[in-house]
């Protein structure tokens, strides 16, 4: 079985998959200062409350935009499971073609979004993850990763609020069904959400345009959406053709596939 480690800068997403099947996925807050071993009681404890032994473990893909928690994993993998893990980055072989400044700037996730995309949805396609950044990705018919955008999430935009305006209070992030609103906490909430919604709109639309001009094609692209706040938006989105809630683990579990031989 492979075990699938998806780090973000506020969550880290895990997957069990039984060859290419999901079995089980959990999300732990990230804690830079946790170690090897204490993380290694947190996954042993959801393993066997799952009914599942370490043991069957024997496959680990890594993929962290933060290098001091890809190593603490590493060397869990390592201590613990008995397997040398693959970290995902743009050097290892993920059947894309990477057009980019500098590759090694990509963050992991996106890459395992792409793959995802292009492997199980089809091409061309734009890819939306909503977490702490919302990122938006372009994947054309061959399998080129052409770039994409990056921008605030949701609930990074509600901190940044509340921290830097002081009259603000904290409130609970969630779509108040309209845009004009007669109080305040409501009114954080319109804004914040409609106008994230807003913001993809106009981002979707200037990428397919692009899209269409770098690749001389006027083959429209789908739509795929991932991340935790997906479920906040996606009725008010109907420029999305799929939501895939667990997208970046696929694509991870895609890429350890392709590079099993290499370990």
């Amino acid at each position: 079985m492979l075990l699938a480690f998806d780090v973000g800068n506020t969550d880290i997403v895990i997957g069990v998959f039984n060859k290419e099947k999901l079995i089980f996925h959990w999300r732990l807050n990230t804690d830079i200062n946790k170690s090897a071993d204490e993380y290694a009681i947190v996954i042993k404890q959801l393993l066997e409350y799952s009914g599942l032994s370490n043991k069957k473990i024997d496959g680990v893909v890594i993929a962290s935009v933060l290098s001091s928690i890809a190593n603490v994993l590493q060397d869990l993998s390592n201590r613990y499971f008995r397997a040398i893990p693959l970290i995902v980055n743009s050097n290892i072989d993920t059947g894309l073609v990477i057009w980019y400044d500098d590759t090694n700037s990509i963050e992991p996730d996106r890459i395992a979004n792409c793959v995802a995309a292009y492997k199980i949805y089809g091409s061309p396609s734009i890819v939306i993850d909503f977490k702490t950044t919302t990122t938006i990705c372009a994947i054309t018919s061959k399998g080129e990763f052409i770039g994409g955008c990056i921008a605030p999430g949701i609930k990074w935009s509600l901190e940044v609020l509340c921290e830097k305006a002081a009259a603000l209070p904290s409130i609970e992030l969630r779509n108040p069904g309209k845009t004009i609103c007669q109080s305040t906490i409501e009114g954080m909430q319109s804004g914040l959400i409609n106008g994230h919604i807003g913001m993809i709109y106009y981002l979707i639309h200037r990428i397919k345009k692009e899209m269409e001009i770098l690749t001389e094609s006027s083959e429209k692209a789908i739509v795929i959406a991932t991340g935790e706040m997906i479920e906040e938006i996606e009725n008010e989105l109907d420029c999305i053709d799929f939501v895939d809630e667990h997208l970046t683990l696929k694509g991870l579990q895609i890429i350890h596939k392709r590079n099993q031989m290499r370990l």
